[in-house]
């Protein structure tokens, strides 16, 4: 029930960060939105900026929990050319995520600094670079790797506010074609064994687990 409650609480405020930003939004805002007592609302979170926190957690558990899924159910999603066009179509569907990814704070403004597992997070990124390099997802001869990746990925995500006309092709189109992208820029001619794939994946999910549960304690702290 508690959890329930909170849930709602955190949908409102989804749907107002994305209207008008966090700085303008109140918890009385909030309250109204999820029909519930302000004072409900501090049973949860002592703060705006508490819950603002956790709405992020929630939104990065829910793509982290579907990736895993995926992983599970076919280990060959971890090959850089299908694990990057998958999150870039899941994180569309993801508003919260989205202006994250793609830069554009002006909804979070005010609230980004000092969030929290920041450095989890970066030691996650590292390590998942690291096991597509270990595992041989990645070319080798690719000058400054992890920037070229990077860069590539970040491009796709962010062009629509530099080119009109990218913001036409749907999502599908523009998934397929980081995806050829990736994998003729970035990839080995020949991939991977498929025990490879499996172990690699195996590898992968430990690592978004590790994040999940400390996610998890930090959303429903209360």
């Amino acid at each position: 029930m508690a959890q329930e409650r909170a849930d709602r609480i955190l949908d409102a405020a989804a749907e107002l960060l994305i209207q008008h930003g966090y700085r303008k939004v109140t918890i009385d805002d909030i309250a109204r939105r999820a029909a519930i007592g302000k004072g409900t609302v501090y049973l949860h979170w002592r703060t705006k900026r508490q819950l603002f926190e956790a709405l992020l957690l929630r939104e990065a558990v829910a793509y982290l929990e579907t990736l895993l899924e995926e992983l599970r159910r076919d280990p060959a999603t971890v090959l850089p050319h299908r694990l990057l066009p998958f999150s870039f179509i899941d994180i569309q569907n993801r508003p919260v995520l989205q202006v994250l990814i793609t830069g554009d704070t002006r909804p979070l403004q005010g609230m980004l600094a000092d969030r929290p597992l920041q450095s989890q997070e970066l030691l996650a990124a590292t390590r998942m670079f690291d096991l597509m390099v270990g595992h041989g997802l990645l070319r080798a001869d690719v000058p400054n790797l992890s920037y070229a990746m990077s860069a590539l990925n970040g491009g796709f995500y962010l062009i629509d506010e530099l080119d009109p006309q990218a913001a036409e092709l749907d999502r599908q189109a523009k998934a397929e074609t980081m995806a050829f992208v990736v994998r003729h820029a970035l990839e080995p001619a020949t991939p991977p064994p498929a025990e490879e794939l499996a172990e690699a994946a195996a590898e992968f999910i430990a690592v978004f687990e590790n994040l999940i549960q400390p996610y998890r304690d930090l959303i429903y702290a209360s």
